[in-house]
């Protein structure tokens, strides 16, 4: 079975090049604009990884995160923010954030993180 990646983020470029990406890569990915979106792929597909940027209309990504770790899920968060954001990074981190990086970002940082927290040969 595939491990899955659930790619969170209002930005439809992003999400297509980290879709693209992480297929090739040999992940299950699914894709959520906004956050009633991603919850309700976490319900319904579980996921083992979300990428989560923080800054999305509506349902900001701390709020996303919180009802993540609400659900019943062992999936891990990494965020994604804008430079600068050192408070929102520290709140999602103690709020269970396993890492972040920083938009614009770079590709292999993204691939690095993701290995690391969902190997595809565990």
């Amino acid at each position: 079975m595939k491990k899955k990646i659930l790619i969170v983020d209002d930005q439809y470029g992003i999400r297509i090049l980290l879709n693209e990406i992480f297929q090739k890569e040999g992940y299950e990915t699914y894709q959520a604009a906004n956050g009633v979106q991603a919850l309700s792929i976490v319900k319904s597909e579980d996921p083992q990884l979300v990428i989560l940027d923080m800054k999305i209309p509506g349902m900001d990504g701390l709020e996303i995160l919180k009802r993540i770790k609400e659900m019943e899920t062992k999936a891990q968060v990494i965020i994604m923010t804008a430079y600068g954001e050192l408070d929102m990074i520290h709140e999602a981190i103690e709020l269970g954030a396993v890492t972040h990086f920083a938009k614009p970002f770079d590709i292999d940082e993204i691939r690095e993180a993701v290995r690391k927290e969902l190997p595809l040969n565990s």
